[in-house]
């Protein structure tokens, strides 16, 4: 007996009676829902590995018209280079006009997304 594989066998299950989970839902008497329009635009550019400044005109061709908004007009901004969220003082954002701060520069073809969004 020992030497025989194990072989498993179809678990079964009966329920007399259904699955009762009690949940607690607080509803206020009234409740004051906000609608706002949010716009999101992108500025998409493969690094080139030597510049730090990019312009519109260096913008992914592909996806079509790209805008670098001026930074009074939008509510936030965050700045990708290869997926990994940049923080503010790595670079700097004028109207058309993407400005990396670091010492060194992204690789050769790393993509660079800038995403502004105006709530």
């Amino acid at each position: 007996m020992k030497n025989q594989p194990y072989i498993p066998r179809k678990a079964t299950a009966h329920f007399s009676q259904p699955l009762i989970i009690p949940i607690m839902v607080n509803r206020p008497e009234s409740k004051v829902i906000s609608h706002k329009e949010v716009i999101t635009t992108e500025f998409f550019v493969l690094s080139d590995g030597i510049k730090k400044v990019y312009t519109e005109r260096d913008a992914i061709a592909d996806y079509g018209i790209q805008r670098i908004m001026n930074p009074v007009s939008v509510s936030y901004m965050n700045l990708f280079i290869n997926g990994i969220l940049q923080p503010k003082v790595n670079y700097q954002v004028n109207e058309g006009i993407l400005i990396l701060l670091t010492e060194d520069v992204p690789e050769k073809g790393c993509p660079i997304i800038l995403q502004m969004i105006r709530i």
